[in-house]
């Protein structure tokens, strides 16, 4: 009776779980010429202050921009000034899945706040849940994949202490910032992610090489996969040689 009563148990806890929508929480840090180590880029596009010009989300190949044309997402919300240190939040729906996608605008001054906060979501904290229309969207540390986009803030500053691990729940991490895995690697390890991609050298953090990761890990490919798929779009786009792109990015340890 006692083991049939744990296995009821377990069984409804998994229903429970797997019946909340999937979510992904992308972090973005504007391009900033003014607050950032970077190699200075057109004034317009790098003013961590306007999110609309900027190279990171409303231009082109932004986050913003780049998503809201993929045929598989619907853009359902844009919010701005959503609260702390965020120009703009965007909330997508993939339209084959019950998956939400939530990405946030950082200013770009505030590139400490915006890495402190990915690292507390991976590890499982700053816990969030978002109302739209009659959704409710796991967020922040209840998101399943968190991404971090922009300039690697780690190369200019240590933090004075990492997030660690906080619950039981499997999360993966990605990030899309010059040489991510060197400087990330001791951060992510404290918080219990899973590194599915980060990068070894300098590159173009650009939204073509976000979407094959999000898709990937919806479709619940292999590491191996979606690492391929990523060199494969960041050649396209970058022409910078299919060997190139391969060994500039990177999965698991």
């Amino acid at each position: 009776m006692f083991r049939l009563t744990l296995l009821l148990s377990l069984l409804l806890s998994g229903i429970k779980t797997y019946s909340q929508p999937a979510s992904i929480h992308v972090l973005v840090a504007l391009c900033d010429n003014k607050y950032q180590g970077i190699v200075k880029v057109p004034p317009k596009i790098g003013n961590g202050q306007d999110p609309a010009n900027n190279l990171y989300w409303g231009c082109g190949y932004g986050v913003k921009t780049f998503l809201k044309k993929q045929p598989d997402w619907q853009l359902i919300k844009q919010v701005p000034h959503p609260g702390g240190n965020i120009y703009e939040r965007i909330i997508l729906k993939h339209r084959k899945t019950n998956t939400y996608l939530i990405a946030d605008a950082y200013d770009g001054a505030k590139m400490k706040e915006t890495i402190t906060d990915f690292l507390h979501y991976a590890a499982g904290q700053k816990k969030v849940q978002l109302s739209v229309d009659t959704a409710t969207i796991r967020a922040g540390g209840n998101a399943g994949l968190i991404v971090f986009v922009g300039h690697n803030g780690l190369m200019d500053f240590s933090l004075p202490a990492t997030p660690v691990k906080s619950d039981n729940q499997q999360r993966d991490v990605a990030i899309f910032a010059c040489a991510s895995k060197p400087y990330f690697a001791e951060s992510v390890r404290k918080t219990g992610a899973q590194p599915l991609i980060w990068t070894t050298h300098l590159m173009s953090p650009e939204a073509y090489t976000l979407v094959p990761v999000i898709n990937g890990w919806l479709q619940r490919e292999k590491p191996a996969v979606i690492h391929e798929r990523v060199a494969q779009a960041y050649h396209q786009y970058q022409h910078c040689g299919i060997k190139g792109a391969r060994r500039l990015f990177a999965t698991g340890w």
